[in-house]
């Protein structure tokens, strides 16, 4: 068998995260779990209209991105399917800004608490502990100096939708994207 690719290795990652919960399968239930604990990371009390914003949101990126390509909706995407269809990102930069670039651009307007145009590093903790609840202080902090390109301590608009989409479709080991969720998978 060949060695994964450090992109397959990502988005394999990658679901087991959105997987909320941990069926294999990715449907508009596990964004319903996410936008839960997104919200209430960034201290949205539970029936809040806050967190329903933030929910209606989640359940949005699954029916524009990924609900369309599955057979069955009701039965979600296999951890196979998920793979294969994002992978092909990789080979179509377009396809990838348009359709990451999109759910980066959504996230944005969820995690930009202080609605400043940027995402401070306990904004971004507080957001990516929503879809990845072990993600620690440390490994947070260290991702973002990874993301952070221009050094100012804050993500703009333009790091946090690029990490996104490099996460998702980049094979380039040194893409600071590959940051997204913590240290990569292949540097483990």
């Amino acid at each position: 068998m060949a060695e994964e690719s450090l992109l397959t290795a990502k988005i394999r990652h990658g679901f087991d995260h959105l997987d909320a919960d941990g069926d294999g399968r990715l449907t508009e239930e596990d964004h319903v779990i996410m936008g839960r604990r997104v919200a209430a990371a960034l201290g949205h009390p539970p029936g809040s209209e806050a967190e329903a914003q933030i929910i209606a949101a989640y359940v949005g990126i699954w029916r524009d991105l990924h609900l369309p390509h599955t057979a069955d909706g009701a039965a979600g995407i296999s951890k196979e399917e998920f793979v294969r269809s994002t992978s092909r990102l990789a080979s179509d930069p377009q396809a990838a800004q348009a359709t990451v670039g999109a759910v980066g651009q959504a996230y944005l307007a969820i995690v930009d608490a202080e609605r400043d145009g940027h995402v401070s590093p306990s904004e971004f903790l507080a957001f990516q502990r929503g879809h990845f609840p072990a993600l620690t202080q440390s490994e947070a902090d260290e991702a973002f100096a990874h993301l952070d390109s221009n050094g100012d301590g804050y993500l703009s608009e333009q790091e946090f939708t690029q990490a996104i989409v490099e996460y998702w479709s980049s094979q380039d080991p040194d893409a600071p994207g590959n940051w997204w969720m913590g240290r990569p998978p292949y540097q483990r």
